[in-house]
């Protein structure tokens, strides 16, 4: 599947050419389950430029790809003809490259929201491979630990919410997103991994992120609300797809 984004976006003469190449889902064509992916798609998004995204079936891979980006599984980009492949640097060169006055500045203000729950898909991947019924409960708590820290940043006013001058204590954040009331890069990094961590958890475990953790659960709501996130989100059913092998049975 290809397809040209914003739908209906008009480019300019002297913007770039892009073209992104995500791993596509099932059936070949449709967004698959992949948080790399979705990260640069929507940091594309966000920047407001316009290009192509191609879905790549990794079992059909065509030939012309194979040319472009041997060796090479999707996300990556073509910038004007030149292919990068290396997520963290995509994100930085468009970062660079995609910037003030034209396009938006999508880094974080404050360092801490870069870092913010950056571990929750490694332990969540640990307890959703583990086989081993006696190990199940150490696995969950080292999981729930690491999304209270989260829900406890959400919950922290940041820096600028704090009005010294006032005489009324700010005590719960009212932001959207980790950074403020926008998306930036780490929003991008942390939101695609943290929908997959409930829609897999809940799958194949039964496991529900606890509904009081209300900061989190505001976090991904507003994600939800979003056309950069759910438009570059593949389906739950492509989540669960793609974890079917991967999430063990707990066997004794």
């Amino acid at each position: 599947m290809s397809l040209s984004v914003p739908q209906n976006g008009i480019k300019a003469d002297n913007e770039p050419i892009i073209e992104l190449f995500v791993k596509a889902g099932s059936d070949g064509e449709s967004i698959g389950n992949c948080p790399f992916s979705q990260r640069l798609f929507m940091i594309l998004w966000l920047k407001g430029v316009v290009f192509n995204v191609t879905t790549v079936d990794l079992k059909r891979k065509p030939a012309d790809l194979q040319n472009l980006a041997p060796g090479t599984h999707p996300p990556f980009i073509t910038f004007n003809g030149e292919v990068k492949t290396d997520v963290n640097k995509i994100e930085e060169f468009l970062e660079d490259v995609l910037c003030p006055p034209k396009f938006i500045k999508l880094g974080a203000r404050h360092p801490e929201s870069n870092t913010a729950g950056m571990d929750i898909f490694a332990k969540f991947s640990a307890f959703i491979k583990n086989s081993k019924p006696d190990a199940n409960e150490a696995l969950e708590r080292g999981l729930l630990k690491t999304l209270q820290k989260l829900d406890e940043y959400l919950r922290t006013p940041l820096p600028d919410e704090i009005d010294h001058n006032s005489i009324e204590d700010v005590k719960v954040s009212g932001r959207k997103f980790l950074d403020g009331d926008e998306m930036t890069l780490a929003d991008c990094n942390l939101l695609p991994k943290l929908h997959i961590v409930k829609v897999v958890a809940r799958k194949y475990r039964g496991f529900d992120i606890p509904k009081e953790m209300t900061a989190i659960w505001k976090y991904l709501n507003n994600a939800y609300t979003r056309e950069e996130f759910i438009n570059t989100c593949p389906s739950d059913k492509e989540i669960e797809i793609a974890y079917a092998d991967v999430a063990k049975r707990l066997v004794k």
